[in-house]
């Protein structure tokens, strides 16, 4: 795979600084120095990573990245800010973010979390199996989708594989540490927050049927309940 990666940074000290030094770690950067010059480069090219700031002229960070999980669900966002607030963590998450670091940071971190979150995205087996039966859904995890009644809703990387995991244990309680080990590859606070976000997503693709329910089962993790006539 070329190790190509999109740069979106107004600052132009801190851009050509994190430009430099990713080139020299052999990465192929393209710099964009605005959100609007950074979509129109991410729509031009493929990238295997992708680096936003925050807080950017014509369009912040968080849009940006609304923007290209509208298009691309799977390759990896990392956010540059100087703010530290719960909120604007679980914003960058909800914008489909993978990770973010505060500002001042080192270079050295910096390389860690790109090779870190490369790992998780690109080098793990997909957790393929299935279609399972939940009430009056199909889903079907190799394919993504989630089929109500003949109609089919696209799930995210993510939502399809933590969905997977809680079809595997219907019914029972799927640990925590578990499905963040297994799919963003470690299992810190932020990562935690950002499974909670995915959960939240799956609820709401199933809330159409009155007989499933993802239950919060507190000090371990979750569970997919399955009250519908056939799963008894």
């Amino acid at each position: 795979m070329e190790r190509r990666i999109l740069l979106v940074e107004d600052d132009p000290n801190l851009g050509r600084l994190l430009h430099e030094y990713l080139q020299v770690k052999g990465y192929d950067v393209e710099l964009a120095t605005d959100g609007l010059a950074g979509k129109e480069a991410f729509q031009k090219r493929n990238f295997e990573f992708i680096i936003l700031d925050v807080m950017m002229p014509k369009k912040d960070g968080f849009t940006l990245a609304r923007e290209i999980r509208r298009m691309d669900d799977r390759t990896p966002i990392l956010f540059l800010t100087a703010k530290t607030m719960k909120e604007d963590t679980l914003r960058g998450f909800k914008a489909g973010g993978d990770d973010y670091m505060t500002k001042p940071f080192s270079m050295e971190e910096l390389m860690a979390r790109i090779e870190a979150i490369s790992r998780r995205t690109y080098g793990m087996d997909p957790i393929s199996s299935g279609p399972f039966v939940l009430g009056r859904f199909t889903f079907q995890p190799d394919a993504q989708l989630l089929i109500l009644d003949g109609v089919k809703t696209k799930l995210t990387t993510k939502e399809s594989q933590l969905l997977e995991l809680l079809c595997q244990r219907k019914n029972q309680v799927l640990d925590r540490s578990r499905a963040l080990l297994r799919i963003w590859g470690d299992d810190t606070y932020h990562n935690g927050r950002s499974m909670d976000v995915y959960i939240t997503k799956l609820r709401k693709h199933l809330r159409a049927d009155e007989h499933l329910e993802i239950l919060n089962v507190h000090g371990q993790g979750f569970k997919l309940l399955d009250r519908s006539p056939a799963s008894s």
